[in-house]
């Protein structure tokens, strides 16, 4: 399958932080894979595309994974309320996640779960409109 939004993501780096892209900014095929597998997913689950681009390009990028809120790490990623869950805030009220039955979707809607009242909200966004939204929040000059 084509490449969607890599470059996009990879684009980030010198947009926020003022460097250059390199390869020790994300995940290469092989090492997503195996923290995958480590994350023991239930069989059958993968990411959706624009998931997957993202850790490849920004999954070991620590000032873009951990800004405000935290990316889970491949291997942390788990299963919960029928969603693959991603993202938290840093105050851990809230959580991101995609319905399992649409993560053959390449850039699925997103949905918060507050996990005080482990209530579903829909975002009215993809995952990647959510992420790049995010970003540009998280880093907005004052």
């Amino acid at each position: 399958m084509a490449e969607m939004l890599v470059e996009k993501f990879k684009d980030l780096v010198p947009k926020y932080l003022d460097e250059k892209w390199t390869p020790e900014e994300g995940y290469s095929a092989a090492d997503l894979a195996a923290a995958l597998r480590e994350a023991e997913l239930p069989e059958g689950v993968e990411l959706p595309l624009v998931l997957e681009e993202f850790y490849r390009a920004l999954g070991r990028c620590e000032e873009l994974m951990e800004a405000y809120h935290f990316f889970f790490d491949p291997d942390e990623l788990e299963v919960e309320d029928g969603h693959l869950l991603f993202l938290e805030d840093e105050d851990e009220r809230w959580v991101w996640g995609i319905p399992l039955d649409i993560l053959d979707v390449p850039d699925p809607l997103i949905r918060r779960r507050s996990n005080a009242q482990h209530h579903w909200n829909d975002e009215d966004a993809t995952v990647s409109e959510f992420i790049l939204d995010l970003l540009e929040f998280s880093f907005e000059e004052d």
